[in-house]
């Protein structure tokens, strides 16, 4: 992927999948994947062993990496997900929001 448009701590919302139109705030982005993982998206069940941090062991909720390509940068403004536009203000590159004219960063 050559121009990230969602970075770490944005706020984002799913475009496709069962979690479609769910929002959350991304925890990692592995850009040579191109996935994410979303807080509170793409939930699946993993088996945990008996350890000291999990006596009991068990399953537990996670979240596992989403597609990029399933993922918008979510606008409060405008309350929907949106395109991005890079603008150059000042020396610096800020990512701005297509519908609202806002600045994402």
């Amino acid at each position: 992927m050559s121009v990230a448009r969602i970075r770490k701590n944005d706020t984002v919302i799913a475009i496709k999948g069962e979690c479609a139109g769910q929002t959350g705030k991304v925890l990692r982005v592995m850009a040579d994947k191109g996935r994410a993982v979303v807080q509170g998206l793409n939930m699946v069940k993993k088996a945990v062993r008996r350890s000291q941090t999990s006596p009991n062991g068990g399953f537990v909720d996670r979240e596992a990496p989403m597609q990029l390509s399933n993922l918008m940068p979510y606008d409060p403004d405008a309350k929907k997900g949106v395109r991005i536009s890079r603008v150059l203000e000042g020396d610096k590159v800020v990512r701005r929001s297509k519908a609202s004219k806002k600045n994402l960063d």
